[in-house]
């Protein structure tokens, strides 16, 4: 699949991050869509005549997004990039004429990288003032470490891990024309432990913010679907489905540090998310011309788990239309090749963000972004199959 995403902030209101020799330019950050290749393979063979074994490779979540480096928010967020590889071998059993079981596990790497600009002059400031020095002497703090060039710097987060899970399906043949299905896949639980890297920093910030290990609990979410197809004739096959995906695991990204801990602690971020649960509906048809052509085409309506109060700059999600068409070629009696287009129309999403860290609330530090963002997403898919 090659996906294509388009993320763009319109400014309506922002506050720039303007404490003491820190400005922050009034950028709306370029397009912080990156396009993606994501590969999956798939390989099933009988071993009995009841029973079939297989092993699929995917990536079932992913994320990349990235600003421009002097955009607004770039306190709270510049670079996001978070992506799952999946290795999930399987067996199948077919019950009797008109049921058929399968299980899997599920063997998940996880891997993620987070950049931002620290405000180190903000973070002086600050220092003084906590140390007993009156407002004067954090200002002329701040305006000397400003006047090194050393008002802000890159701040990187990385960090990977890998967890098992689980999942199994059933599938029922109600009629020689018609088949349900229903699947489930486990939620998969992280202990990612990695690294964080402070650039330009100050020397009045060595012992404040050191560089070190972190530690960062995240879930990815459990998954329940069902779905339907029913042929109407030799032709026409319909098709409908309904997922639902268990968001309310990622309810905030907290950051531990686990070596250099400085006196102020060791959290280093601890944002909230308060994601929600959601639906995704989709309907479909297939259309079978002869015997080498099929023409497909299908919707969907897909909820994002993120809410207004909540959205922050790494992923400003909304919901989504699906439109999708495509076409099946069979190329000899063992092979086929699929092609398919989807266009995702995104919901226009509002945020007012200035939180950042464990600080929150602090528009002088972080920032206030307030706007909207406009997005889109296209998707290009070819697929070969092959039988042996």
């Amino acid at each position: 699949h090659y996906i294509s995403p388009s993320t763009q902030f319109r400014n309506s209101g922002s506050v720039g991050a303007t404490l003491f020799g820190a400005p922050s330019p009034n950028t709306d950050g370029g397009d912080a869509g990156q396009a993606a290749i994501v590969p999956n393979a798939y390989f099933a063979m009988d071993w009995s005549p009841t029973t079939r074994i297989g092993v699929g490779i995917n990536v079932p979540f992913g994320l990349s997004t990235e600003y421009a480096s002097d955009w607004i928010g770039r306190f709270q967020g510049i670079r996001s990039e978070l992506m799952t590889v999946n290795i999930n071998p399987a067996v199948s059993w077919k019950l009797n004429n008109s049921t058929a079981l399968a299980i899997g596990l599920n063997y998940q790497s996880i891997d993620a990288e987070l950049t931002s600009k620290t405000n180190y002059a903000a973070a002086v400031f600050n220092g003084v003032l906590a140390g007993g020095g009156g407002v004067g002497a954090a200002t002329a703090a701040a305006a000397g470490v400003a006047a090194a060039g050393q008002a802000e710097g890159l701040t990187t987060l990385d960090g990977d891990d890998t967890a098992w899970g689980w999942n199994a399906g059933l599938m029922f043949t109600l009629s020689p024309q018609t088949r349900f299905g229903v699947a489930y896949r486990s939620r998969i639980k992280y202990s990612l432990e990695g690294r964080v890297r402070f650039e330009n920093r100050p020397a009045a910030l060595a012992a404040a913010a050191p560089d070190g290990n972190i530690k960062l609990d995240v879930s990815m979410p459990d998954n329940l679907s069902f779905a339907i197809s029913h042929a109407l004739n030799d032709r026409l096959q319909l098709l409908a489905d309904l997922s639902w995906t268990g968001w309310n695991v990622l309810n905030k990204l907290e950051v531990i540090r686990t070596s250099n801990v400085p006196a102020g602690g060791a959290a280093l971020q601890n944002i909230p998310y308060n994601w929600r649960n959601t639906w995704r509906i989709g309907a479909g048809v297939n259309y079978r011309m002869n015997s080498a052509w099929t023409l497909k085409g299908g919707i969907a309506y897909d909820q994002t788990p993120t809410n207004d109060a909540d959205r922050g700059v790494r992923l400003p999600d909304s919901d989504r239309t699906w439109l999708s068409i495509g076409a099946k070629y069979s190329i000899s009696p063992v092979a086929t090749l699929d092609v398919g287009y989807a266009h995702l129309f995104v919901k226009d999403a509002s945020i007012n963000s200035n939180a950042s860290g464990v600080n929150q609330n602090s528009t002088a530090a972080f920032a206030l972004v307030k706007g909207n963002y406009d997005a889109s997403v296209d998707i290009l898919s070819v697929q070969y199959s092959h039988r042996f």
